[in-house]
């Protein structure tokens, strides 16, 4: 992974070795000259380098109190293209113009706030629909690790930003993995807070949508999560609470979970995450969760909501894989639609009832290696018309059926030497312990070496022009 984290930034500016201004040349050069992943589908300029100079002029201030309440003064952020930014275009992916307001989304605003520096939009799918990140906006974004293979998706472009050293974090979005699958895939950390811990806006129907973010080590998502959480207007699902963590973090009950069909390899990197949280002193339970019907339902609730938002009109511009979910929403009845409703129901139930006998659940963030760069998923679950196009990733979209928190963070590469992303899961509400609980891990893991595919971006404080 990248070297260079939140943390280290940070330090560099406080002392004095570094600028923003120089900080942020610096990285804007390396996304115009060394984006060879498709990471970005626009960068900022004048606005990126505008609020560079502001971040100097309060440093110069204020000193080491001018991080007291701007936590990422002077930190480079990358937001994902379905995300809205008041100065670089929103086009979520799509080849349809956006008529939405040329305004921050919510949780966009609270990063600036904090003294972020927006330096670009990230490549996503259309409108997020898939697990990869192929479209007909931009070039898929490849791994860093391979760059004939996919970083993941539909956050593709944030998982590749913060591997390849483009940026210190990335915003991104998850609607059924999307933030937890490109984590995993590029080797960085991906948080999904709980259901309505960040506000979400504009945002639809989709009741399955979290924001979050990626970055290189759990301590750097746990900052930018708690700078982007909390209430807000827009969104009425916004607001949730903490639930208290447990008293004694090194004696918990932790299910453990191997989804069917996980790879050998996968399988084998995973089991180094179970063997640390025994050594921790966890009690760690081999378990099975099962609901019936899970994912027809998840593919029902997706295409209803895909369809309801895309007009008929508007699918000459369409993807193709995801016109064939749009289609698939616009046959669905009413009641197919409620009976989909109720196996979300059920599940959540099933999970309530899990999580009052465990704390946590861990298992493998995705079970396969990453596939190719132009596919939207394994070679089994590669053409839309099946609407298989997220039966390969089962451990992600249950947690966006249920609310619930989860991270993914590296667990270690595999023989072909990609990574493999170790997944932890909490209640609704218990963000807190799953971050962690997730240090605690990552700590006691090997770290990944750095991305043999990307070119890390030297931290300079020569001056550069662009």
């Amino acid at each position: 992974m990248t070297a260079r984290g939140i943390s280290h930034i940070k330090d560099l500016l406080s002392r004095g070795e570094l600028t923003v201004a120089d900080h942020v040349r610096s990285v804007l050069s390396a996304i115009q000259e060394r984006d060879t992943l498709g990471a970005y589908v626009a960068v900022a300029g004048e606005e990126a380098l505008r609020a560079a100079e502001l971040a100097d002029a309060r440093i110069r201030e204020r000193g080491r109190e001018a991080w007291w309440d701007q936590p990422l003064l002077g930190v480079t952020v990358s937001i994902k293209d379905l995300l809205q930014t008041r100065d670089l275009p929103t086009r979520r992916g799509s080849l349809l113009p956006n008529a939405r307001p040329a305004q921050d989304a919510p949780a966009v605003a609270r990063l600036r706030a904090a003294g972020a520096v927006v330096v670009g939009k990230t490549t996503t799918s259309e409108f997020g629909w898939s697990a990869s990140t192929v479209g007909r906006l931009a070039p898929p974004t490849r791994n860093p690790y391979d760059p004939h293979l996919s970083a993941g998706g539909s956050s593709g472009g944030a998982g590749a930003s913060v591997a390849a050293g483009l940026c210190e974090g990335a915003l991104g979005t998850d609607g059924s993995g999307s933030i937890r699958i490109p984590a995993a895939f590029c080797g960085v950390v991906g948080y999904k807070p709980s259901y309505g811990r960040v506000p979400y806006w504009p945002n639809g129907a989709d009741r399955l949508a979290h924001q979050g973010p990626l970055a290189a080590s759990v301590a750097d998502a746990a900052l930018l999560g708690q700078v982007i959480a909390g209430p807000h207007p827009t969104d009425p699902d916004s607001g949730l609470g903490s639930l208290d963590s447990p008293r004694d973090l090194r004696a918990l009950r932790i299910g453990w979970i191997e989804y069917e069909g996980t790879d050998p390899e996968i399988r084998r990197v995973t089991e180094g995450g179970k063997q640390a949280l025994l050594e921790e002193g966890h009690r760690v339970e081999d378990i099975e969760v099962r609901c019936q019907n899970l994912y027809p339902a998840v593919v029902d609730i997706l295409a209803a909501t895909e369809a309801a938002g895309t007009p008929p009109e508007s699918e000459q511009y369409c993807d193709p894989g995801r016109l064939e979910i749009v289609r698939h929403g616009r046959t669905l009845s009413g009641v197919r639609v409620i009976q989909a409703e109720e196996v979300r129901q059920n599940l959540r139930a099933t999970l309530r009832s899990v999580m009052d006998r465990y704390d946590l659940l861990a298992m493998a963030t995705v079970p396969v290696e990453p596939f190719a760069a132009d596919a939207i998923g394994p070679a089994w679950a590669a053409d839309p018309r099946d609407l298989t196009w997220l039966a390969w990733a089962p451990a992600s979209y249950p947690y966006n059926m249920t609310g619930q928190p989860a991270v993914s963070l590296p667990a270690g590469l595999t023989r072909a030497g990609l990574p493999a992303g170790l997944q932890l899961v909490g209640p609704v509400g218990a963000d807190d312990l799953v971050l962690t609980v997730a240090r605690r891990l990552e700590a006691l893991l090997a770290p990944l070496p750095a991305p043999p595919a990307a070119d890390l971006i030297p931290v300079t404080t020569g001056e550069r022009t662009l």
